[in-house]
């Protein structure tokens, strides 16, 4: 990954960010973290979404990762070395927006973008300082290790989604 993105640091650790809601039910968004060995399943946060629109996934993401950077930031803990959104270019710059307005800096953003045909192996990386698009090989390892990182995300935001909407409905 580190030389597909063509980055000169080591990667040790990785984030990624889903947004889960059924009509703006509920929604939740989630926090995965991975390390040079994998998961890191005690790092892992969900942030139950209030006062947004229903549906606004921007503003739902905006309040998951100030939520997030203000805790490390103020506690001193560990900042990724990148950090992936599941979503195109308008996810990727509400991330940006909210790292430059905390000071966050040394992230990589990535927005880890489903082209139209929506098959595995067809994403397309949107690179926070970067003005084109990265594709990668279907067979490439770098993009098997942001798509295990992204179906981590999804599978963990819609297990806190579901359990929040089961909890409301009953």
């Amino acid at each position: 990954l580190q030389q597909a993105l063509g980055l000169d640091s080591t990667l040790n650790r990785l984030e990624c960010f889903d947004i889960s809601h059924t009509g703006g039910e509920a929604t939740v968004a989630a926090c995965v973290v991975f390390g040079a060995e994998g998961a890191i399943k005690t790092d892992y946060r969900r942030y139950n979404i209030e006062g947004v629109a229903p549906g606004d996934d921007y503003a739902a993401l905006r309040q998951a990762l100030h939520r997030r950077y203000v805790r490390l930031r103020d506690e001193n803990s560990p900042l990724p070395d990148i950090l992936f959104i599941d979503g195109g270019k308008g996810q990727l710059t509400q991330a940006c927006e909210i790292l430059e307005e905390l000071q966050v800096v040394g992230v990589t953003a990535i927005g880890i973008a489903k082209r139209p045909e929506r098959r595995p192996g067809l994403e397309t990386l949107f690179l926070s300082k970067e003005n084109c698009p990265l594709i990668l090989p279907a067979d490439s390892a770098a993009l098997h290790l942001v798509q295990q990182i992204r179906d981590e995300a999804h599978r963990f935001a819609i297990t806190g989604h579901r359990q929040r909407r089961a909890k409301a409905r009953t």
